[in-house]
This record gives C-alpha cells, sequence and structure tokens, in this order.
C-alpha cells in the first residue's frame, strides 16, 4: 500500500505534507474536481513508516472509471503527525479533514473549524480508533465534556435546538438553529450518533467477506454501495465481470434510483403536509418494492450483486413481468406529479424556498440530484462511465433555480430516465453468465470504486496488506457529501420550512454512520 501503488488508471502527484494546498490547487486549475481525502495508518511498514494522506479528485471527464482519477498523496510522519489544510482553498474538503482529525490524530494546521466531527464530546481526546494500534475489541470509557455550537449575537437572536430524537421513525440528528424571529441565520447540524465502526470491523479481514458490511452501509442505497465495493474489489483483483452482468448490475442500480425517486416524490410532500402527494408517492414506492422482490427476492435489492458479478441470474419471465409492472407504474408516476406541481399551496411553499446556489454547490462539492438542480451537470454514469452506461442511451437533466421545487422536478426528470434505462436493458440484455472467477487480490495496494447512487455519487476507498486482506477500507457516501449543503440552504429561509428543505435533499443519517 505505497503511497504511489494504486490501482490501474489512477494518477499519483506526491506531495510534502505541508506543499499539499499549492499541489491541490494545480490539480483545481487543470479541472480536478474533489471526491474525498483518505488517510491510512502505515507506520508498521519498512517502506513507508508513516500515515498517509491522499486526496482524490476526477480529472477526466469522459474516460473509463479505470483512468479518470488523479490522488495527491503525502506521508505524514508519526512523530508529527500534522500537514497544511487545504479547506481555505477547497471548502468542500472540510469533513474529510476534520475526520482524519478525529479518527487518525492528523491535524491540518489551518483548519478553520477543527472541533470533533465523528467522534462526540465524550469520547476522550488523543484516542484515535483508526490507528492500528486501537483494537477493535476495546471498550472505550467516556469522559465529561460539552459540545461547543457556533453563537450568533446580538439583539433578539435565539437558539432552536431540533433532535436528536425526532417524530418520525429516522435515525437521530441534532439541528442547532440561530434564529431572529423565524428567520435562519445559521444551521450547525450534529450528526454520527450512531456509527457503527464499519470500517474499521473490517480492518483484516478477506477481500470477500467486505461485500455484506458495503451492502449495510445504506439500507436504500445497498445496490449503489454493493457494486462500488465490488467495483474497487474487482480492480483489485484485475477481473472485468461478464457482459451480462454489467447490464443487469446496471438494471438493478436503476431500480434502485427509481424506487428512490419516486419515494422522495411523495415524502417531499409530507413536508408540507400535502397527504395526496404523500400517501399517492408512497403507494407508487411500495409497487416498486414489489417489483424489486419478484425480480431478486429483496425488496431492497440486497445480496444481488457479487464479485465477479452478480449474486443469482434472472429468466426471461421475471423480466416480462418487471417490464408489465413498470407499464403500469410509470404513467401513475406522471399522474402523481402533475397534481403536486400544479397545487398552488405546493407552488407557493416549494418556489424560491431552500435555494442553493451553483456556487455554493460547487464550493460544497454537493453531488447528486442536488448538484443537478443547482446547475451542475455532473453525473458519474455519463462523466466516468462504468458497467455497460456507455452502451446505453440517457440524458443529465439539470435545473438552474437551486430551490425546492427543482429538486423536487429533477427527480421526475431523473425518473424519467430510470424508465427509459430499464428498458434498454430489458431489450438488449446479453445472453452469457452472470459471475466469473476472481483471482487473487494485488497486495499493499489500493483501488477505488465509484458509482452514482439515487443521492449521487459514491466513493469507496479499498487497500489490502501484505497477504492480500483488508487493510483500510473507506466510504464516502452522497450523503456525506450533501450534508453541508443543507445547512448552507436553509440560511434566510423560516424554521417552518427546514422539514421541507431537508426533505427535497432527501439525506440518509445511516450513510454518515457507517
Amino acid at each position: 500500500m505505497n503511497a504511489d501503488k494504486g490501482f490501474r488508471g489512477i494518477r499519483t502527484v506526491e506531495s510534502e505534507p505541508y506543499q499539499l494546498p499549492g499541489a491541490v490547487t494545480d490539480i483545481l486549475l487543470q479541472g480536478g474536481r474533489f471526491l474525498n481525502a483518505v488517510a491510512t495508518d502505515e507506520r508498521h511498514r519498512k517502506d513507508v513508516e508513516a500515515f498517509v494522506l491522499r486526496y482524490f479528485f476526477a480529472t477526466e471527464c469522459g474516460a473509463t472509471a479505470s483512468s479518470a482519477y488523479t490522488a495527491v498523496s503525502a506521508r505524514i510522519p508519526a512523530e508529527r503527525p500534522s500537514y497544511a489544510s487545504v479547506t481555505s482553498i477547497l471548502p468542500a474538503a472540510a469533513w474529510a479533514e476534520r475526520e482524519s482529525h478525529d479518527l487518525f490524530g492528523l491535524v491540518p494546521v489551518g483548519h478553520p473549524d477543527l472541533r470533533p466531527l465523528v467522534l462526540h464530546e465524550h469520547w476522550p481526546q488523543g484516542v484515535y480508533p483508526l490507528r492500528k494500534d486501537y483494537p477493535l475489541e476495546r471498550r472505550q470509557t467516556y469522559v465529561d465534556a460539552s459540545w461547543t455550537y457556533p453563537k450568533v449575537d446580538g439583539e433578539g437572536v435565539f437558539e432552536v435546538p431540533v433532535g436528536p430524537i425526532h417524530a418520525g421513525i429516522i435515525e437521530p440528528g441534532h439541528f442547532r438553529f440561530q434564529v431572529m424571529g423565524d428567520s435562519v441565520l445559521h444551521l450547525e447540524p450534529k450528526l454520527f450518533y450512531t456509527h457503527r465502526g464499519l470500517e474499521k470491523r473490517v480492518e483484516g479481514l478477506d477481500v470477500s467477506s467486505g461485500l455484506p458490511f458495503a451492502e449495510q452501509v445504506c439500507g436504500v442505497c445497498s445496490v449503489s454501495h454493493a457494486i462500488s465495493y465490488a467495483t474497487a474489489a474487482e480492480s483489485l483483483s484485475g477481473v472485468t465481470i461478464p457482459i451480462r452482468a454489467s447490464y443487469l448490475r446496471v438494471l438493478v442500480a436503476e431500480l434502485e434510483r427509481l424506487y428512490n425517486h419516486v419515494g422522495d416524490l411523495g415524502n417531499i410532500c409530507a413536508g408540507i403536509g400535502y397527504a395526496y402527494g404523500s400517501t399517492a408517492g408512497s403507494a407508487l414506492k411500495e409497487q416498486l418494492l414489489r417489483a424489486n422482490a419478484a425480480l431478486t427476492g429483496h425488496r431492497y435489492l440486497k445480496g444481488s450483486v457479487a464479485l465477479g458479478g452478480m449474486a443469482v441470474d434472472v429468466t426471461e419471465r421475471q423480466l416480462l413481468e418487471l417490464e408489465r409492472a413498470l407499464s403500469q407504474i410509470e404513467p401513475r408516476v406522471e399522474d402523481l406529479v402533475q397534481a403536486v406541481v400544479t397545487d398552488d399551496v405546493v407552488q407557493n411553499r416549494f418556489r424560491k424556498t431552500g435555494v442553493l446556489s451553483v456556487q455554493n454547490a460547487l464550493d460544497l462539492g454537493v453531488v447528486g440530484p442536488a448538484a443537478r438542480a443547482s446547475g451542475l451537470p455532473l453525473d458519474v454514469r455519463r462523466d466516468q462511465p462504468y458497467l455497460a452506461y456507455d452502451a446505453l442511451e440517457f440524458e443529465v437533466p439539470v435545473q438552474v433555480e437551486g430551490d425546492v421545487f427543482a429538486r423536487y422536478w429533477q427527480r421526475l426528470l431523473e425518473a424519467r430516465q430510470s424508465f427509459s434505462l430499464i428498458r434498454q436493458v430489458l431489450n438488449r440484455l446479453p445472453e452469457g453468465p452472470v459471475k466469473g472467477p476472481i483471482e487473487d487480490y494485488r497486495k499493499e495496494s489500493y483501488a477505488v470504486g465509484v458509482t452514482e447512487s439515487p443521492r449521487g455519487e459514491n466513493f469507496h476507498f479499498l487497500a489490502t496488506d501484505e497477504a492480500g486482506r483488508i487493510a483500510r477500507y473507506h466510504v464516502r457516501s452522497a450523503t456525506y457529501a450533501n450534508w453541508p449543503a443543507v445547512a448552507k440552504a436553509v440560511q434566510g429561509n423560516i424554521v417552518p420550512d427546514f422539514p421541507l428543505i431537508n426533505k427535497s435533499f432527501e439525506l440518509c443519517y445511516a450513510c454518515c454512520d457507517r
């Protein structure tokens, strides 16, 4: 796992720890788009003897997924685990640098906000759970401490705490509002309450054992995460999956996108108490989930992806039943959206609410429907094509308003594309095997897997040790990238609009609590 030994196609740029801002600036000036920063503990390796911090960028739009990325890599000495922060020039890296500080003790000098992120106030200082000398079975003793929130001073300014326990059946998350009257001046989200330590738990396992963990990162994006992990693992093995499996992975990925988008078309309506939209959307989502179960045996498509291809094949009869179900559901989705967007109350509440400007979206590294609704034409399926997407026809719709209505309408446009892609797969599905053999995995190396999930770009990093087992696994979900944008979009709106704005992004707590 040398600092310069990534999987085929990743260009590596070496940097000294305190020269990282310059190296990152060079990549940005070349058109690089930031993906994530990943820390690894390689102090035990005689040829490294340091921590390694890698900043990943997408640098070749239109290139295949195995040749589209650049890593800016720096070795951080164990005796002085610090480096120059890049957050001032790359705000999208703020959370990644804070997380590396929490979990590895790497200090980003010059970071504007180095409060804890993943580890809350009761975690003792100086204890870093992703270092190799921190045992998995250790039961951590907590300490008494308080959490510091940013304050907005001024006459008439009040704090409004919301959560972490909510009325809905969802994971915990705390939101601290600074308000004047009903107007939000600042929102501070506090997440990671139920962090599961998945990345630590897979260390030392064989690569094939990591796939079930990847599927459990998020219940409603399990296919996207499984494909990301499988892509990285297959890159380490040097295998190419069968062409039929490539098409079937597209099929289940688009089915996942479809039930998420259709469910969101209803769920966003719940943010304003619009009962018809909410219930109709839920009913249509249920029909899609049943179609998933009929095709794969699981409503949320879990267990369908395997290393080397697909876990199971599908029959001609199953495909015909799927096509019949979709032909009934698609016009009902159109009817639902037509009823919603022509409602005067919806127009009043959705329009010009929760605006995220294209510049803010760009600065924060926003991905997925939220980015496209703000004017950023980003989509991994087109920009760094993987699986069979480069053999299929689809458009990447983009809005410019960046408000709740744009994010709502964006999902309809993307659902239309998913219906089209699914039909193309059904019509073009080639014959052949659905799973190929997996050879030995490259030792002391790493690979990445990047997919376009329903919420946007997922990034998985997978590294092996000298025995070819998992040395480091890291997940940056689309939700993780987009949470800071929610806080930005809420500013200037009224507190009662927060549930609506939040639902229009439709982010996931579990994706952060990995």
